[in-house]
């Protein structure tokens, strides 16, 4: 897929208010400092699209961008702040959940992980609630030009061969870097085929 236009829609503090479900729609969430906003960046080919800082939490709304007039990309909070009163985690995490749970034309939730840890607490949690909630989801990691392809290797399977004990079928995994553009394409092009199963149920 070339990504030809990418423009912000709107920001919303409640689900309810996300624009009309009417197109496809993909979010992006992860841990902080997990690099989801270079990476959604590199993806469209924007600098600035979504909003990056060295200090973790800089996305604290829900997000729409549209992307090629046809699809959503929704920039999500992150998950696993362990500085912010519980008060706002407690209204970030109602928020998110709300929004996962109930938005009708959200196709793929895409779980951004550093590659460079063993599985973290946070991040299985994660998507063991989105199982078990019957969300469909993908994991991309992130960060791939900080480690060594071997690293990359023996991470990568660590996360495989954790998630083969309790999943029989893996979800779509993707390795990426938002410094070299490393897996933007086949994220990309597992959105355009989800798309055109999307407008043809659709018709």
């Amino acid at each position: 897929m070339i990504v030809k236009t990418a423009e912000f829609l709107v920001s919303n503090s409640y689900y309810q208010s996300c624009p009309k479900p009417d197109k496809p729609e993909y979010a992006f969430i992860g841990r902080s400092n997990v690099g989801k906003s270079s990476l959604i960046n590199k993806m469209v080919g924007i600098k600035g699209l979504a909003k990056t800082s060295g200090k973790p939490g800089k996305t604290q709304l829900i997000n729409h961008f549209l992307i090629n007039e046809k699809w959503y990309l929704v920039d999500l909070p992150g998950y696993g702040y362990a500085s912010i009163p519980l008060k706002i985690k407690a209204k970030w995490e109602t928020m998110i959940s709300g929004y996962l749970q109930t938005r009708k034309n959200l196709l793929t939730t895409f779980v951004l992980i550093d590659i460079r840890h063993s599985p973290q607490k946070n991040d299985i949690d994660f998507i063991e609630n989105l199982a078990e909630h019957q969300i469909p989801f993908a994991i991309i990691f992130t960060k791939a030009d900080k480690v060594t392809s071997r690293k990359q290797k023996v991470n990568l399977k660590t996360y495989e061969d954790y998630l083969r004990e309790n999943w029989e079928e893996l979800p779509a995994i993707f390795v990426t870097s938002s410094e070299t553009g490393l897996g933007s394409e086949p994220v990309l092009d597992y959105i355009e085929q989800a798309n055109k199963v999307f407008a043809y149920q659709t018709e």
